[in-house]
């Protein structure tokens, strides 16, 4: 039943059990912003954003890249499995998509621009896949933290899904919901192009850009 391309969300009785505590160590410090990897106290006046776009090696390189992130990291999110591994991610059995947590410093970047950097580097119409990468833990996602997260991500979702309808690219698949529970990936998946310059990555600008703006 659940095949290496797995494209359905199982239910909550066919997904693996998971664990009640991840097994896995991370790094104490991130390789290139040197700021906690694990950011669960956040630093008074940011917020923390939450994407899926893909693989989460390039996602997480594209934002770390930008002035006002402070710290950025992968995981799981938007599933059902406790405390998954990567293998057990990537047979499509947890439910959840491979993610980036961003914390991030509003004042320097506002969250509209993240939003913006999530449409115009992967492509959100494809449903359980990202290019060559096919399952359900490719598929794209936007995860608000705090109500005004919200009416952004669903202001611009609306405005981008009619610039690609308009250019007739397809409808966005994008699911836009409530921060889920955000599960810490293995440490070796965290940074893992600044670790492996020549590894795998997938994004790039699209070249659909917002009407009016960058």
């Amino acid at each position: 039943m659940f095949g290496r391309h797995k494209t359905t969300l199982p239910t909550a009785d066919e997904a693996l059990p998971g664990r009640a505590e991840s097994p896995f160590p991370l790094a104490d410090r991130h390789v290139v912003l040197d700021a906690p990897v694990r950011t669960d106290a956040v630093p008074e006046g940011h917020e923390v954003a939450i994407f899926g776009l893909g693989c989460f090696w390039g996602a997480e390189e594209v934002y770390w890249q930008l002035p006002g992130v402070w710290s950025t990291s992968v995981g799981y999110a938007g599933g059902v499995t406790p405390n998954p591994s990567y293998d057990e991610v990537c047979s499509g059995r947890t439910g959840h998509t491979e993610a980036i947590r961003i914390v991030f410093d509003p004042s320097v970047v506002p969250y509209a621009d993240l939003v913006k950097k999530f449409f115009e580097v992967h492509d959100p119409t494809q449903g359980m896949r990202q290019g060559n990468d096919v399952g359900t833990q490719y598929r794209s996602a936007i995860y608000f933290t705090t109500p005004e997260q919200e009416e952004t991500a669903r202001e611009l979702t609306e405005v981008y899904g009619a610039e690609l309808k308009r250019r007739r690219l397809g409808e966005i698949t994008t699911e836009v919901k409530p921060a889920p529970t955000y599960y810490y990936a293995e440490d070796p998946h965290q940074q893992y192009l600044a670790k492996n310059p020549y590894g795998y990555r997938c994004h790039a600008n699209t070249g659909v850009k917002f009407p009016g703006g960058a």
